[in-house]
């Protein structure tokens, strides 16, 4: 059973996976746009803020690229949307804060748009990372939660997508039983790291229509450093 791992900032990813897999890319959690006056319609109070439900999200939800939230705010490139993000929410130290990339994000968050989903993959995704999972004829699938200590293994068929959020905390790595892939959300971030045991993921994103960042050898988990 392969355990969760934890990945630094002082080599590349490619150079920390486990043993057994060679690829890896950086898929990047879509914005949430629900329908026009959604939030009015839940509201309880003008100042009340609500977030949809993860089955709420599926049900009327629409995903939107990173590409294209970039465009509407103005920045740069990914790099600088993914560190606007986490200035936004505290995640970085006021070495790297930058409040600037921050306010043309958070100008762009209006009329029933929400952020992506953060530590967890996101409901859009899930399906997508479930089937490539499954991929290879794999039956079960192993995951692994390092902060309740927890590692145990699930019928792919007896797993609801929706449920998977309920198997860990802020930590979590599936992968199927013969290790063909794996995936593991990020602590303070709005990405999925996954894992292949070949160079297959390149086009397995591609055939998916996945907005992803393919990693090579210069690729960190602060990938998004270069634009400081």
């Amino acid at each position: 059973m392969l355990e969760y791992i934890w990945l630094d900032d002082k080599s590349p990813i490619l150079n920390q996976l486990p043993k057994n897999f060679k690829s890896a890319a950086i898929l990047l959690h879509p914005f949430i746009q629900m329908p026009l006056g959604w939030e009015k319609s839940k509201r309880k109070n003008e100042f009340e803020h609500i977030y949809p439900t993860d089955q709420e999200i599926l049900q009327s939800g629409k995903p939107i690229s990173w590409e294209t939230m970039r465009k509407q705010s103005g920045l740069n490139n990914l790099e600088e949307l993914a560190i606007a993000l986490k200035s936004s929410i505290g995640a970085l130290n006021e070495n790297y804060l930058r409040k600037d990339l921050a306010k043309k994000l958070v100008a762009c968050i209006k009329d029933d748009l929400y952020y992506p989903y953060e530590d967890l993959p996101s409901v859009f995704l899930i399906t997508d990372l479930l089937n490539i999972l499954s991929s290879k004829g794999a039956k079960q699938l192993s995951y692994s939660d390092p902060l309740l200590d927890k590692s145990e293994i699930v019928d792919v068929n007896q797993l609801d997508p929706l449920k998977i959020f309920e198997l860990a905390l802020n930590e979590l790595l599936i992968t199927d039983e013969n290790m063909d892939f794996a995936f593991m959300n990020v602590y303070d971030s709005f990405i999925t790291i996954i894992m292949g045991k070949d160079d297959t993921l390149n086009d397995i994103v591609k055939t998916m229509s996945l907005e992803a960042i393919i990693c090579d050898k210069n690729t960190y988990i602060n990938w998004y450093s270069k634009a400081y």
